[in-house]
């Protein structure tokens, strides 16, 4: 980018696409206003400055100072899934090379968790022979903690990784 705001806005508004009338116009201002901007005669009044930036898609730093904002990573909820819509992958590995994958409804797994079953084996290891509170990793998915929730690895190299999904 230049070093001018007049030179980044003219810039930005090329590499969009936009004339300086339909900026203008998005702007509520006259095409020979974004002219004398872009010709550093005269510059944007500051209120129109966040919609400006907008426009462009560019940060306010950007515009105002030519540096580009670092990239931000946006988090958005998803939309909470009910206990019913989810399921368990258990993925257990045993230093001898046996491995089990699992896929369980969660509500499956409540009902076995409840009933002090054993579920999984593995090289003869009952996967409940790992350290897990498996009590809690139902409740973390209940409140809607989804993805990978545990990796394990026991002191011969057996291997588990719990996921909700």
């Amino acid at each position: 980018m230049k070093n001018t705001i007049g030179a980044r806005i003219a810039e930005q508004r090329r590499q969009k696409g936009m004339t300086q009338e339909a900026l203008a116009e998005t702007l509520g201002v006259s095409a020979q206003a974004v002219s004398k901007w872009e010709n550093d005669v005269s510059c944007p009044d500051i209120s129109l400055l966040p919609a400006l930036a907008e426009k462009l898609e560019i940060s306010l730093d950007e515009l105002l100072g030519g540096k580009k904002a670092e990239e931000r990573v946006r988090i958005t909820p998803a939309p909470q899934r009910s206990v019913e819509e989810l399921n368990l992958m258990i993925r257990m590995q045993s230093a001898d090379g046996d491995r089990v994958k699992v896929c369980l409804p969660l509500i499956l797994f409540k009902v076995i968790l409840s009933s002090g079953g054993s579920f999984i084996k593995c090289g003869g290891k009952d996967v409940g022979s790992f350290d897990v509170d498996w009590e809690q990793i139902f409740r973390l998915a209940e409140s809607g903690v989804i993805g990978k929730i545990a990796e394990l690895e026991s002191a011969d190299g057996d291997t588990i990784d719990v996921v909700v999904e």
